[in-house]
């Protein structure tokens, strides 16, 4: 018998198994996306597009939630210029200070403002002669700190002359200054000078001649070219320096990443910019179907950065007392919100919802210097605060505070003032407040005035409109950091 004949078949078999695979062996399992994916295929058509508009949608969003620090200062300085006019030599001062017709985050009404916005692409190095005593800081437009001004900073409260250099500057740096570098070309001036105790009330006349001491010019400009300052009084006008909630918003940003150098903004967020358009340099045309997702993203993400701020930290970790409804900003994080290992995107964006400007002297804990901003926005209850209610707060005798404190209501969505007829619904410890048997004061809110109540202990809200509260402590004491003080929580009354 030919056993080869017998043979060959099987010969043949294990040929077309090493080649093709044997028709009895068991096939291999698929790869889980191409079970995920539509069993390894294409898209539809409609699915894909649909697909790739959402994800354009979500970058939008993270685009606006990651740039509002530079869009809230963008804001501010637009509006000011508008009205003051620009340059390095203007520097507008709210000499009767602040109050509701300034629209802008968070504004003080119980300190003296003084605001510029410097381009150093324009202008080159500047130099800055600080007041002394003066609570101040200089930023890049990201409103990440270049350097605190006053006792936190390097003059330690004595003044002195700050030298900015910009990003790309490699000229001759001199002696004799505090030097700086930013990492933008525009940077933001923010001083604050502390009133002096009038009769019954603060005297705002001696911040506003310190803060008029302030001098601003270019390093290698001659003499003979230095602009004159400008001290424009910004007190009593309607001034608009909130940021876009409009298409102005990806305009003004497209036109900021246009003008600030490359290494202002890391490059995975600009991937995150071009992958919406925004390319530095390049045309910045959307389709129709793109600015409907741009507009979209405008109108949703300030909304969902305000669930945050209401649903609240799982955590807590905002929480400045266990048994307290006040919170802190940065949420136990550093000026830069930076917590041990992650940089906390949702707390940054948060406070850019409702305020500008932060530096270390705001977080660190300093013994009589810097300041501190316990906020709340519920009751002693947990409730919200609401501006049809009325209320009261107790501030315990002996408030920790060697320069002085301050409480102000503010609209919950974007901290600015209430516009009430009050103008400033402030008050502070320059005022006469009567205080109770124990030293203890108490504060009142509400759309009217209680009877025996002083006005210097009212702060007027708004019917049917949330609200939240803020305590200033400048040059908070040890008695606030090892909370052998702590303010009352804010009542509802009956």
């Amino acid at each position: 018998m030919d056993l080869s004949k017998l043979f060959k078949p099987v010969a043949v078999c294990a040929a077309l198994a090493l080649s093709l695979g044997c028709l009895s062996a068991q096939a291999a399992p698929n790869s889980p996306l191409v079970e995920q994916i539509n069993n390894g295929n294409w898209l539809p058509q409609k699915e894909a597009e649909s697909l790739r508009d959402e994800l354009y949608y979500q970058r939008a969003v993270h685009a606006y939630m990651t740039m509002q620090p530079a869009l809230n200062v963008i804001g501010m300085r637009d509006g000011s210029e508008e009205l003051f006019g620009e340059g390095y030599n203007v520097l507008p001062i709210w000499k009767k200070r602040m109050d509701s017709r300034t629209m802008v985050p968070t504004p003080n009404a119980d300190v003296i403002y003084s605001m510029n916005y410097l381009d150093l692409k324009e202008t080159g190095p500047l130099v800055v002669k600080a007041p002394p005593n003066v609570i101040g800081m200089f930023t890049d437009f990201f409103q990440r700190t270049i350097t605190d001004v006053g006792a936190i900073g390097p003059d330690r409260a004595r003044g002195g002359l700050y030298l900015l250099l910009p990003p790309d500057y490699d000229g001759h740096v001199p002696g004799g200054y505090y030097v700086v570098r930013s990492s933008t070309y525009n940077v933001f001036l923010f001083f604050r000078t502390v009133m002096a105790k009038g009769d019954g009330k603060p005297d705002p006349a001696p911040a506003v001649a310190l803060a008029e001491t302030t001098r601003i010019y270019p390093l290698w400009e001659e003499e003979k070219n230095i602009k004159p300052m400008e001290f424009p009084d910004a007190s009593g006008k309607n001034i608009n320096m909130m940021y876009p909630t409009d298409e102005a918003y990806w305009r003004k940003l497209k036109a900021f990443v246009d003008y600030e150098p490359v290494s202002a903004i890391d490059p995975e967020l600009r991937g995150v910019l071009a992958s919406i358009g925004i390319i530095k340099g390049m045309p910045f045309k959307p389709t129709k179907s793109q600015q409907a997702k741009l507009q979209k993203a405008v109108e949703d993400a300030p909304k969902m950065i305000l669930a945050m701020r209401q649903l609240g930290r799982e955590d807590r970790r905002n929480r400045y007392y266990e048994d307290r409804q006040w919170e802190r900003a940065w949420a136990s994080g550093t000026a830069e919100w930076m917590q041990e290992s992650y940089l906390d995107v949702d707390q940054r964006a948060a406070f850019f919802q409702y305020a500008y400007s932060s530096a270390p002297a705001m977080v660190m804990r300093t013994t009589g210097a810097g300041s501190k901003y316990p906020y709340t926005s519920r009751d002693a209850d947990g409730a919200f605060l609401k501006g049809d209610g009325t209320y009261m707060l107790r501030l315990p005798a002996d408030v920790p505070a060697k320069l002085f404190w301050a409480v102000t209501a503010y609209n919950v969505t974007d901290g600015t003032m209430p516009e009430t007829e009050q103008l400033m619904p402030s008050t502070n410890g320059y005022y006469d407040i009567p205080k109770q048997d124990d030293g203890s004061i108490e504060i009142w809110f509400g759309p009217e005035k209680p009877q025996d109540v002083v006005d210097a202990a009212f702060i007027q809200t708004i019917p049917d409109r949330n609200f939240l509260v803020a305590l200033r402590l400048y040059g908070a004491e040890d008695s606030f950091y090892d909370q052998t003080w702590v303010p009352d929580d804010i009542k509802k009354m009956k």
